[in-house]
């Protein structure tokens, strides 16, 4: 992992009830595949795209936008820069160290119903293709 590659700030998108110095760590659950348990933690520096993975995320809570700082080193999200946005523009990144909460942000874009579930259906799509089952 490389030192700071961006200065922030952070956020973190999720369903849980969080408060000020809570500590998000890796070990749990994908959101995405619930078979999956998760050996980092995720976070971007666009407020909109951690509303985007709050509203994705499984669980009937309200979804909620945390400002978070890394406690440690990070690096950009393989999963997206290298797959899908060379040069990283959705600024996303991930820690194997805790993310501290510093605070909820209020002030996030929510997504219509309609472009909620255009989301899901992508993400369900790449999930079917990915454990190489047929799409029609």
């Amino acid at each position: 992992m490389s030192d700071a590659l961006d200065p922030g700030p952070f956020f973190h998108g999720t369903r849980a009830d969080l408060r000020v110095g809570d500590l998000l760590t890796a070990g749990f659950r994908s959101n995405y595949r619930p078979e999956v348990v998760m050996n980092h933690v995720y976070f971007t520096a666009l407020r909109d795209g951690a509303g985007l993975a709050a509203e994705l995320a499984v669980g009937d809570a309200a979804p909620r936008v945390y400002a978070v700082e890394p406690t440690g080193a990070f690096e950009d999200d393989p999963n997206v820069t290298d797959k899908k946005f060379p040069g990283n523009p959705t600024r996303s990144f991930r820690s194997r160290e805790p993310l501290r909460v510093v605070g909820e942000v209020h002030d996030w874009t929510r997504l219509t119903p309609e472009a909620l579930q255009a989301w899901r259906d992508r993400l369900s799509a790449i999930l079917h293709v990915e454990r190489g089952e047929i799409v029609n």
